[in-house]
């Protein structure tokens, strides 16, 4: 009798054990199925996305060419993007603090702007006021 019973309950906990396993499978098929179609969505915004960028690209590229001065000024900025892509390298990398968190005299290439903008008799920049 012992025996039965605990057959019994074998099969008791066999069929709750498959009941949860039927319920666990469905919901993995809907969770991939909703995946699937988040997938698809974000892949046709990224479509979109690059065929705008692909057409102000195209845009970009038809217009006339900028003033000699501006161009001078493009290249200029490139170049100090390119120069200081290692000191902000580490920082974008997680590795160090943001390059102006050090504390000390201000940057050499700061006060030259700042004595440059008064040569030219522009207003002196708003002083930032801490949070």
């Amino acid at each position: 009798m012992e025996v039965f019973e605990k057959h019994e309950e074998i099969l008791s906990s066999r069929a709750q054990l498959l009941e949860q396993m039927k319920s666990r499978r469905e919901t993995l098929k809907i969770q991939s199925k909703q995946q699937c179609n988040k997938s698809e969505v974000a892949r046709q915004r990224n479509n979109m996305l690059r065929q705008n960028v692909q057409k102000l690209e195209n845009h970009l590229c038809g217009r006339p060419l900028h003033h000699p001065n501006v161009l001078a000024l493009e290249t200029s900025y490139w170049a100090s993007v390119e120069k200081s892509i290692p000191i902000w390298e580490h920082f974008l990398l997680g590795k160090e603090p943001h390059p102006t968190d050090c504390a000390g005299p201000f940057p050499k290439r700061a006060l030259q702007e700042h004595v440059t903008a008064k040569e030219h008799g522009l207003p002196p920049r708003p002083k930032s006021k801490p949070a």
